[in-house]
C-alpha cells in the first residue's frame, strides 16, 4: 500500500504493463548527461506544436523512437522510419498498442518512402548527418511523400555549436550549416522555409550565429521538387 491511497493506481499500472524504460539512445544521454533528455525532448515538443491536429505524420530517423510519443499525442496517426535495424527493433519492444505508432526500417536515400500524402515530416538530428552531396537526394525523397499543402520540419545542430558537441557527435555530425546556409539549401525544394532558433529547450527567433540548434519549417514544395 502506498502512504496516500490515490498512487494505488500507479502500483495498479506497474504490476499490468510493468516500469516504462528509456530506449537505447536516450539511456545513454541519461546517464552521461540528464539535461540533454530534456532538450531532446523539447525538440518533439516544438514538431507536436507545429503539427497539433495533423491527420498522417511521418518522422524519419526516429532512433529509438522513445520522443515519438510526445509528437503522437498531437496527431492522428505517426509512423516512424529509420535505417538502422537495431534502433526499430528497440522501438517496436517499447511501443504499446495504446500510442499506435508504426515503425518501419527504411533508408530514405536509397528509395522515397511508399506513401505520398503525409501532411506532416519531420526530421531531427538527421539532416546533418548525409554528407553534402546527398542532401538534394535527401530532401526530393522526403517531398515525394508530402502533400502539396503538407509541411517538413527539419532540426538540426547549428554549425557554430559544433566547437562544443562531443567526439560522438562530431563523428556523425558531417554536415552541419549555419541558418541562412540552411534556409538557402531548402528554398530549392520549397516555396517558404522559416528558420527558428534554439538554445537549450527554449525555441525563438534570435540571432542565428547564438543558435545552439535550428529548425527549418518548410511549405509549399515546388514543382519538379522530386527526381
Amino acid at each position: 500500500m502506498t502512504y496516500e491511497p490515490q498512487y494505488e493506481e500507479m502500483i495498479e499500472f506497474v504490476n499490468n504493463f510493468g516500469v516504462s524504460s528509456l530506449g537505447i539512445h536516450t539511456s545513454i544521454g541519461w546517464e552521461e548527461d540528464p539535461k540533454r533528455l530534456l532538450f531532446h525532448l523539447g525538440r518533439y515538443k516544438f514538431v507536436s506544436k507545429m503539427f497539433s491536429g495533423f491527420d498522417r505524420v511521418l518522422e524519419i530517423g526516429c532512433g529509438d523512437g522513445f520522443a515519438s510519443r510526445i509528437v503522437r499525442q498531437s496527431v492522428n496517426s505517426l509512423d516512424a522510419l529509420d535505417i538502422d535495424p537495431t534502433f526499430i527493433q528497440d522501438a517496436i519492444s517499447r511501443n504499446r498498442s495504446r500510442w499506435n505508432i508504426s515503425f518501419s526500417i527504411h533508408d530514405i536515400l536509397a528509395n522515397p518512402w511508399d506513401r505520398s500524402d503525409y501532411d506532416g515530416i519531420f526530421l531531427l538530428d538527421v539532416f546533418e548527418h548525409f554528407p553534402r552531396h546527398q542532401e538534394d537526394i535527401l530532401v526530393s525523397n522526403i517531398v515525394s511523400s508530402l502533400r502539396g499543402d503538407g509541411v517538413v520540419i527539419i532540426g538540426i545542430p547549428s554549425l557554430e555549436s559544433q566547437k562544443y558537441a562531443s567526439p560522438r557527435s562530431i563523428a556523425g555530425h558531417v554536415n552541419c550549416k549555419s541558418g541562412e546556409e540552411l534556409r538557402t539549401t531548402l528554398l530549392k525544394f520549397f516555396k517558404r522555409v522559416l528558420i527558428f532558433s534554439m538554445n537549450d529547450e527554449v525555441v525563438h527567433t534570435g540571432f542565428y550565429p547564438l543558435a545552439h540548434y535550428l529548425f527549418a519549417v518548410c511549405t509549399s514544395p515546388l514543382e519538379g521538387a522530386t527526381k
